[in-house]
């Protein structure tokens, strides 16, 4: 049985990866032409109102998947369906209350929030929030019952859409204006761009209440079957969420306020420390937010991804009292996500230029953004253990613990910033120390945390030190690989994807020689 539930557990967060690693490649794809349109400047704007839409986000509905997969699935292992679907319509309520005051706050505070030339950009996120909220709840309902492959299409239906209306907005966007005044083109295509995440999210949010819909009558049977003598009242359900999912949110928002905070900070100093004028100092942290962490993100989305088929799995399990099963697929999910972020950070430091060369061709700013991506490899593998740690945390009922370690941690990089900002000319790269300072910490406090609190001792030697090994190994495969066919094929599309390609097998053989792969792992249906 416990095998079955792993190849399970496996498979759906496989699914949800899969997803992940699709949207980031089509983020990927469209970024370089939407780049092409807005320019780095916009980039620039586009993340300023982005980041504050992500918090506002945050706060207000982005986190109720997680939680509200939690809650249900633990009513789901003990087959109470009715207490199961009743959080679900209080679930509801919450995010109809809390998008509505998120969405009129982004929109008429947006003056105070961004810098005058984003503001346009956020008030067009503001009607998003509002739909983000109705698509959390009904992406968490489903992955509570254990099938990811609503949320995995719906992420890959909303990211296609996103990027055709991005591009297509902020071209007819910028071709309207007959001024010569490229600020303002930038803030045209920037806003174009947003127009392109309502669209996406208000096409992913038909498709799940479809689906929803489909299957009601079968939700209906189910609760009328139910036979529990103890049906929570809708005071008690609403408790549970607050007490749940405010410290969720809180954790959720020191987890990603670090990039807003970073970008007010950099921005502030270098306009009273320089003589850089706010259009650079945009253009710079486009080139930052915009390329290089887009680009960081890809391997990243394998950890939300397995977080999110985590949570309510370890729930399950845990409100069963089974802590074996309970470390197993703890100590699962942390090793294919380490199996998949090591040799990803260590190729995108080796082939940096050559990979922003092919996605971001833009020469003006090709060497800064490569040598930005070198550095930030590291965060790749920090992040990924990070974010699946603090799903951990959350898993289990401590959701206090990521609030105070991500709050440390925020404190810690923050200072570091300051100070490199303030007597060195460190710029963009000062940025990028503090997001590997704030990455590291969250490891090393979650860490901590997870070990004590669930008695949990990580393998190290399979989910560490030989992945470590093989991907130095295949990193030096990929480079000489790379030089080879460039010196011959003058091609760098070419040579990229025959480098990733040797890389890729090599790394494979040796997982499988050194049996850091199993049967469960590449899904294979074991003894039940």
């Amino acid at each position: 049985m416990m095998k079955s539930t792993d190849n399970r557990f496996i498979k759906q967060a496989g699914i949800l990866a899969v997803a992940g690693i699709l949207c980031r490649i089509i983020g990927i794809l469209y970024r370089s032409p939407l780049t092409n349109i807005i320019g780095d400047e916009g980039n620039g704007y586009y993340s300023s109102a982005y980041n504050i839409y992500t918090i506002i986000l945050l706060v207000s509905s982005y986190s109720i998947p997680s939680a509200i997969s939690k809650i249900i699935s633990q009513r789901l292992a003990l087959k109470e369906y009715r207490n199961a679907h009743r959080i679900f319509r209080c679930s509801i309520l919450y995010v109809v209350i809390a998008g509505i005051i998120g969405s009129l706050f982004a929109f008429f505070c947006a003056d105070f929030l961004v810098g005058s030339n984003a503001v346009p950009v956020l008030r067009i996120f503001a009607p998003t929030i509002f739909l983000s909220g109705l698509l959390g709840v009904l992406r968490g309902y489903f992955q509570a019952h254990g099938s990811m492959v609503q949320t995995s299409v719906s992420q890959i239906l909303e990211q296609i859409l996103n990027a055709v209306i991005s591009i297509l907005a902020a071209y007819l966007l910028i071709q309207s204006f007959t001024g010569a005044d490229m600020t303002q083109k930038a803030i045209r295509g920037a806003s174009g761009s947003a127009l392109g995440t309502g669209a996406g999210v208000l096409t992913a949010l038909i498709f799940v209440f479809a689906v929803y819909m489909f299957n009601r009558r079968t939700i209906v049977r189910r609760i009328e079957r139910d036979t529990g003598h103890k049906t929570e009242s809708y005071r008690e359900i609403s408790k549970i969420i607050l007490f749940m999912v405010t410290p969720v949110i809180l954790s959720t928002f020191i987890y990603n306020f670090s990039t807003s905070l970073n970008q007010t900070i950099y921005s502030k100093i270098l306009e009273s420390t320089t003589a850089l004028t706010n259009a650079q100092i945009a253009t710079s942290y486009g080139i930052f937010s915009g390329k290089a962490i887009v680009i960081t993100n890809i391997p990243i989305a394998i950890a939300t991804a397995m977080s999110s088929a985590m949570i309510p799995s370890i729930s399950g399990t845990y409100a069963l009292g089974d802590s074996e099963q309970t470390n197993a697929k703890i100590s699962s999910a942390i090793r294919i996500t380490m199996l998949i972020a090591i040799p990803a950070a260590v190729g995108m430091t080796v082939l940096a230029r050559p990979i922003v060369q092919l996605l971001f061709p833009q020469k003006s700013s090709l060497d800064l953004a490569a040598s930005l991506l070198r550095c930030l490899g590291v965060t790749v593998v920090l992040y990924s253990l990070s974010t699946l740690t603090n799903a951990v945390l959350q898993a289990v009922g401590k959701v206090n613990l990521p609030v105070r370690n991500a709050s440390i941690s925020l404190v810690i990089q923050t200072v570091a910033l300051v100070l490199l900002l303030y007597f060195t000319d460190a710029g963009l790269y000062a940025l990028v120390a503090a997001t590997i300072v704030y990455s590291l910490f969250m490891c090393i406090f979650n860490g901590i945390s997870v070990r004590n609190f669930l008695d949990y001792r990580q393998e190290i030697g399979d989910t560490f030190l030989k992945p470590v090994l093989i991907s130095i190994v295949m990193g030096g495969i990929a480079w000489a690989v790379y030089a080879g066919c460039v010196r011959f094929i003058h091609s760098n599309t070419i040579s990229l994807f025959l480098s990733i390609a040797a890389a890729a097998l090599f790394y494979f053989l040796m997982i499988l020689k050194l049996r850091l792969l199993n049967a469960a792992d590449l899904g294979r249906k074991g003894d039940n």
